[in-house]
């Protein structure tokens, strides 16, 4: 239990800056063959190149300063998440939280909660995209008030089905 505490005071939130593109790119690929093994074919997960990742986080960090944030300790990236503008053709939500992940050794530790708390906008309703089969996401995101809003699609990368979450603010 001393190493679970340890793991839980030791990083910190930060904007995505130049110096932890890399490590992003690193944490992104490991993130997705943690999570998606059983739900994204192998030579898909398998594909994916560090230097060719890094070089889209630096065009999105470049492109859109403050929409991403990343759970560093010391230089190494162990979550991040991003939000912004919703992209979809017709939103049901002025925001979209695009991106949410947390190395498996880190889960349950509160990296994902700090990362939520840094991202979702308190003012604004919020849709995002999971996964259809990953019940482990969508319960998370129920956590934060996220509810299925019946949209499905298929991912960009996979043949994997998603579906959208919304999180309304009521007020």
């Amino acid at each position: 239990m001393a190493e679970q505490g340890a793991k839980m005071s030791a990083w910190q939130v930060v904007p995505l800056e130049a110096e932890h593109v890399h490590s992003l790119a690193q944490c992104h690929i490991e993130c997705w063959r943690e999570a998606y093994q059983d739900l994204v074919p192998a030579h898909v997960l398998d594909a994916f190149d560090v230097g060719k990742r890094a070089e889209a986080w630096e065009k999105i960090r470049v492109n859109y300063p403050g929409r991403t944030v990343v759970a560093v300790i010391d230089d190494t990236v162990i979550g991040f998440a991003s939000s912004g503008p919703s992209r979809d053709e017709s939103p049901v939500a002025e925001r979209e939280l695009s991106a949410m992940y947390v190395r498996k050794a880190w889960y349950g530790t509160g990296v994902a909660q700090d990362l939520m708390k840094t991202v979702l906008a308190q003012d604004a309703d919020t849709s995002l995209w999971v996964f259809e089969e990953n019940p482990r996401a969508r319960a998370f995101y129920r956590k934060y008030g996220f509810e299925l809003e019946g949209e499905r699609r298929v991912e960009a990368f996979t043949p994997s089905m998603e579906v959208r979450m919304v999180r309304r603010i009521t007020g």
